[in-house]
């Protein structure tokens, strides 16, 4: 090699070849570097790619991509990946607006096969590859590489029952670090555990049929029947789990060893069916502070390398934060209150929680669907579950919100972070959708902050509300308000106005009631007076407050949610329903996917600062005054008299 740096001639997974052992573990190193820098510089997923390293060059070194095919689990442990095929120099701007995206992406990269960003899904993605392989005759090699967190969820096993039933030609890659983004709970993690750690399930992986049959119990096994030979195999042999289901097992094997991982991927390429290899990883490999705190530098705000620490991690409370203590102190006057998370205590707020209350608090893992179930059923028994679950994992619940909560009446408090847009993280997590899913719920009262003081009140409001209730909060810093120390309860349907101008009525909702705040101090500027109410409920809607909104020239409703079906669209329903020809303007998030950047940059992308506010505003102003404003007044001097 003539270059300084391994890592400086790797275009593609072909440029892997030809590399000895040393040099591959030269490039291992120089990658982890790579690694280390970029994400402390842009910030994202750093200890789950740590981990990768070695397992993603075996991976490469065993296949022929981009024809063969790797679907990655949630994709959140791609970056190695995306190094190596091509995207060596754009690598610095990860995560950026216009960069390359930290998660796979079908239209960066022919080696990204699949957008992907939420979990358990691969094996899935991957099946439905193999099946259409199949149909035409192909023969590439399909491998979904799946974590041990995510296999927690039952998606990942209704794919594997119907893989063990096709018996496709497809490889399920195992990556095995006893961590989703917090450590793993459940059976399944205990099982692996066992398969990990015993070493008379290693010793007698590969020799335990001929064992058996040299045993006087393996001779007793043998006159016995196949059955209990069986069930004795299901005790000593890992991977039992797996083969039952049909699906051949390999491992576990070191995924810090390149060799290794290529050999064993190599095998299975070979095996006419579906293979599942267990790999052992360890999160956050060859960089201190990422090994011993491996949940924090999951994904993390850009950081010093030399201590650690985030950058700027002092302001404002988050949102996060508030609901996290306010929750430790309702749970303090009200035993019947149980927290639930699917695998992010740490990301919900959880922590202080489980922490203070062990017993009134439940990790289910990677299993949304299954939180709210559960949910549900404490509901029935006389519990308050309050359900901490990000608003773009929400969505996976859908169902058992309707079926199992709200038809039912049942008291579910529904917390949902990270709402809205969440920067650099992109389109798979945007929370976008939550103001549409949820007002279409029968019975179920949604609420929105707009500081973190708010949360507290509106938390405190949803513990003393029957029936199902939802509160959604952005991600990030709060207004720096502080906290209550007494919270009160809201009156359901009830807004605050904060300013009145007769120009202009601002409502808005959540995060956005600071934009219409500051979109009216822009205005202002500009001559025009605008009223600005804070609506803090969506359902049920503030009906005065919006047919005192109907008796402005102009009514504007903003959201950081789409536009579809959403906070304005319900303002727009009830204004129709009132018969008001008041010219409407809604401001939100449009009908389609934002890309991923930092914060500032999308939401002038979809017109959601107080600058773009105000032009939008300004805009639609001009246009009811030079068309049809006169006739507009008239309806609204009508209605003032019938009112």
């Amino acid at each position: 090699m003539c270059a300084e740096r391994i890592l400086d001639v790797i275009d593609s997974p072909a440029d892997l070849t030809g590399l000895n052992a040393a040099q591959l573990e030269q490039l291992a190193g120089e990658i982890r570097t790579e690694l280390i820098r970029t994400v402390a510089d842009t910030g994202g997923h750093l200890a789950p790619n740590l981990g990768v390293v070695e397992l993603t060059l075996g991976l490469h070194r065993a296949l022929d991509c981009p024809d063969d095919k790797i679907v990655w689990d949630v994709g959140h442990q791609s970056y190695v990946h995306k190094i190596i095929t091509g995207r060596r120099a754009q690598f610095p701007t990860l995560r950026t607006y216009g960069g390359v995206c930290g998660f796979p992406k079908r239209t960066e990269s022919p080696y990204d096969v699949h957008d992907t960003g939420h979990a358990s899904t691969s094996i899935s993605v991957a099946l439905g590859m193999a099946c259409a392989r199949d149909a035409v005759g192909g023969d590439e090699t399909v491998v979904a590489v799946i974590g041990d967190g995510s296999l927690t969820g039952g998606m990942a096993f209704e794919a594997l029952n119907h893989l063990g039933h096709l018996q496709k030609r497809m490889i399920v890659l195992l990556n095995d670090n006893e961590m989703s983004i917090s450590p793993n709970v459940g059976a399944l993690s205990g099982y692996l555990a066992r398969v990990r750690l015993d070493k008379r399930y290693r010793r007698l992986r590969d020799d335990v049929e001929s064992a058996l049959a040299r045993t006087k119990l393996g001779a007793a096994m043998v006159a016995a029947g196949e059955a209990a030979k069986e069930s004795v195999k299901q005790l000593l042999v890992p991977g039992m789990l797996f083969e039952e289901l049909g699906v051949k097992y390999v491992g576990p094997i070191d995924g810090h060893d390149i060799a290794q991982v290529e050999t064993a991927i190599r095998l299975a390429k070979d095996v006419d069916g579906p293979v599942i290899v267990h790999v052992v990883t360890r999160k956050g490999l060859g960089y201190t502070p990422a090994e011993d705190r491996p949940d924090t530098f999951h994904g993390i705000s850009p950081f010093s390398i030399e201590s650690g620490k985030v950058n700027g991690a002092d302001g404002p409370m988050s949102f996060t934060e508030a609901f996290g203590r306010a929750l430790v102190a309702e749970s303090e006057k009200d035993e019947r209150i149980v927290a639930i998370t699917a695998a992010m205590p740490s990301g919900t707020g959880l922590s202080a929680f489980a922490e203070r209350f062990p017993g009134r608090f439940f990790d289910v893992g990677i299993a949304e669907e299954h939180a709210v179930g559960l949910a549900a059923g404490l509901a029935s028994g006389g519990r308050i579950p309050v359900v901490a679950i990000y608003s773009t994992f929400m969505q996976r619940a859908y169902d058992q919100l309707i079926m199992d909560v709200a038809l039912q009446g049942l008291h579910v408090v529904f917390c949902l972070d990270r709402a809205g847009l969440v920067g650099e993280d992109g389109p798979t997590h945007h929370g976008v959708f939550d103001l549409s899913y949820l007002r279409t719920v029968p019975g179920l009262r949604v609420m929105a902050p707009s500081n973190e003081a708010e949360l507290v009140h509106m938390l405190h409001t949803a513990i003393h509300t029957p029936g199902p209730v939802a509160i959604r909060y952005p991600r990030g810093a709060g207004e720096g308000v502080g906290l209550p120390d007494e919270p009160q309860v809201l009156v359901p349907g009830t807004s605050e106005e904060l300013r009145t101008g007769d120009d202009v009525a601002i409502l808005g909702i959540g995060s956005m009631v600071r934009v219409a705040e500051r979109a009216a101090d822009l205005l202002a500027e500009n001559g025009v007076a605008a009223s600005v109410v804070n609506m803090r409920w969506l359902k049920p809607l503030d009906l005065e407050a919006v047919a005192r909104a109907a008796e402005h020239p102009l009514v504007v409703t903003i959201e950081e949610n789409t536009s579809a079906g959403g906070f304005g669209a319900a303002v727009l329903e009830v204004m129709a329903d009132m018969g008001t020809q008041t010219p409407a303007l809604l401001l939100a998030v449009p009908d389609c996917f934002v890309t991923h950047g930092d914060m500032q940059t999308l939401l002038a992308e979809v017109g959601l600062t107080p600058e773009a506010v105000r032009d939008a505003i300004l805009g639609k102003l001009t246009d009811v005054r030079d068309g049809d404003g006169e006739h507009a007044h008239e309806h609204t001097a009508g209605r003032r008299r019938t009112r």
